[in-house]
């Protein structure tokens, strides 16, 4: 069975079973219910290798939101994409190089509210391993792959609170070789081990 086809047995076994996901950040913080969220889309790139990995990006330090901060490649849906898909395969494409062609789709999965007002689709894909990944200067600090089986191996994820504008806020953080996932990335990390109970 080809990684693909295990991507999707999984992704599709999970969608069978009762599983708890977090919705977003909005469990915690008084998001504005008036204000249409903005829709954003991100590529979950999966490395065609025998032990697969996530590809992951440190943003620049410079960047007015989320500066520094480890982030799946992605952004905000434009007019001109066709949905989410194609959203997250343009944005790739932009910040890290990652040719679309090269990118075989899985589809998307549970979508996230961040507290920055967007309501973000994960969408998953397979890509060639080791490809050549140019980062954007302005944007991407880094691009850097995980393994897979860390990620969604729920002992790797770790529970936090933080007190955010007088009140406590959850979130999830994951660390692996000296980076820090948290915040949204690391919830649709925690989305997707939850819905694929993910064996490798």
């Amino acid at each position: 069975m080809t990684l693909v086809e295990r991507l999707r047995h999984a992704l599709e076994a999970g969608h069978g079973l009762d599983t708890v996901l977090l919705t977003g950040d909005h469990r915690d913080l008084e998001l504005d219910q008036t204000t249409p969220l903005m829709s954003a889309a991100v590529l979950i790139a999966v490395t065609d290798r025998p032990s697969p990995g996530v590809i992951l990006t440190q943003r620049t330090d410079t960047l007015s939101r989320h500066p520094g901060q480890v982030a799946f490649p992605g952004g905000r849906i434009d007019p001109g994409d066709d949905g989410p898909i194609a959203a997250a395969l343009r944005e790739a494409e932009e910040e890290i190089a990652l040719p679309r062609d090269r990118v075989a789709v899985i589809g998307e999965v549970d979508r996230y509210r961040t507290v920055t007002g967007f309501e973000v689709t994960p969408v998953i894909g397979v890509v060639p391993p080791d490809l050549v990944l140019v980062p954007s200067a302005a944007e991407v600090a880094q691009v850097f792959e995980v393994p897979l089986d860390f990620v969604l191996d729920t002992s790797n994820h770790v529970e936090a609170t933080v007190e955010w504008q007088g009140r406590n806020r959850h979130y999830y953080e994951i660390t692996w070789a000296g980076h820090r996932i948290w915040g949204a990335t690391a919830a649709m990390i925690v989305n997707l081990s939850r819905r694929m109970r993910w064996n490798g």
